[in-house]
């Protein structure tokens, strides 16, 4: 009986962590609405503008690290 408590108890304390980590700002029943207004999807593209054009000013430059050994 002792065995069975004890189990008992450590798959709950197990399982606890498990549980809570769904219930977070970002879980699936948060109950929060995924809906963006117009300023946050004017903010979105804005930014994802602008990581594009920071990757286009990146030169693709092939990197040879054994270059100087050679």
């Amino acid at each position: 009986m002792r065995k069975w408590v004890a189990a008992l108890a450590t798959i709950a304390i197990l399982a606890t962590p498990a549980y809570s980590q769904g219930r977070g700002k970002g879980g699936k029943r948060s109950g929060g609405s995924n809906q963006q207004t117009e300023e946050q999807k004017k903010k979105n593209a804005e930014a994802e503008s602008a990581y594009k054009a920071a990757l286009d000013k990146i030169p693709d430059k092939k990197y040879d690290p054994w270059g100087s050994v050679r």
